[in-house]
């Protein structure tokens, strides 16, 4: 595994991610989250911890897709692949907030999760471009 290429994967895929993140939940869903302010009514957080997490999620799924890399096809669309199951499996778990989170509406829940399908996707893409097969 080439470790230059899977950090630079990694840090590029988070970009992507924190970029994609900030289209779909600041822009398309803004008028969305508007009609639940009693949902989401606590301050803000740092615009810098989403770049962290968002580079995190990056360099986590760069590495095992690192370590799968022969399971996939060549190029951006074998990294799209991998994308689409770990958007899977990153997205069941969101399906929790509707549970514990008084008034998240259950349909958020599947708003959420094709965010992360497409954001998983779109990292994975970029990860199967930088990311050669050996």
């Amino acid at each position: 595994m080439n470790w230059t290429r899977v950090l630079a994967g990694g840090v590029a895929a988070g970009i992507v991610i924190n970029i994609a993140d900030f289209v779909m939940h600041g822009t398309i869903m803004a008028n969305t989250y508007m009609k639940y302010k009693q949902v989401f009514s606590q301050t803000p957080a740092n615009p810098g911890w989403f770049v962290l997490i968002a580079l995190c999620i990056g360099i986590a799924s760069a590495i095992l897709f690192g370590k799968t890399r022969g399971s996939w096809a060549a190029g951006w669309m074998g990294g799209a692949t991998f994308g689409f199951f770990l958007g899977l499996v990153m997205m069941f778990p969101g399906f929790y907030n509707s549970l514990v989170i008084d008034g998240f509406p259950y349909y958020l829940c599947w708003c959420w999760g094709g965010i992360t399908m497409i954001d998983s996707m779109l990292g994975g893409a970029v990860l199967g471009a930088i990311i050669k097969r050996t």
